[in-house]
């Protein structure tokens, strides 16, 4: 059984990932000062699954700092509805966190995330292959600014949908 005091070296910690706008921007001022290709994606990821992981992966080797910006609760009910999120905020954005290929996490109600993207002025924004090139929000700000937005395929056969369809198929309702 684990040692209830024990302290986790802070090296093996994600906590310092996780930011308010607050926070992050003097974190990527640094990173531009060092010369820093700044990355951004966007997303609800309920139900973090190894597709998600590869196309942060992806990202991250688009450049030196990827940053996450990921819906809350409210936002999520908003646009999968009254049943989603399954994993609140603060579970989602630990796990994020936790992904060795993401720098930073940092969480939005709006309904997109056109004002984070603009305050954080991404060198390189990336979307899944699910959304087009002209249908990723903030595409025009971050090209008109010598950015690149790409799509990332994304990998077969990998959905939070998908997973729920399959729980609810294999194992129905709960008792």
């Amino acid at each position: 059984m684990p040692d209830p005091n024990r302290t986790i070296p802070s090296s093996y910690s994600s906590a310092g990932k996780i930011h308010t706008l607050q926070t992050l921007l003097p974190a990527l001022e640094k990173q531009r000062q060092a010369g820093h290709d700044i990355v951004f994606t966007n997303g609800c990821f309920d139900l973090l699954h190894a597709g998600h992981v590869e196309v942060l992966e992806e990202a991250r080797s688009l450049g030196d700092f990827l940053v996450v910006a990921m819906n809350t609760d409210a936002s999520v009910s908003r646009i999968k509805g009254p049943l989603r999120p399954i994993v609140p905020e603060n579970r989602r954005t630990r796990v994020m966190a936790a992904i060795g290929a993401v720098d930073a996490v940092i969480l939005f109600d709006e309904p997109t995330p056109l004002e984070l993207i603009m305050a954080i002025k991404p060198d390189v924004l990336v979307k899944g292959g699910d959304w087009e090139i002209s249908s990723i929000v903030g595409a025009p700000f971050v090209l008109e600014r010598g950015g690149e937005v790409l799509s990332i395929p994304l990998v077969p056969d990998s959905s939070t949908t998908g997973l729920v369809e399959m729980i609810i198929k294999k194992y129905g309702q709960c008792p």
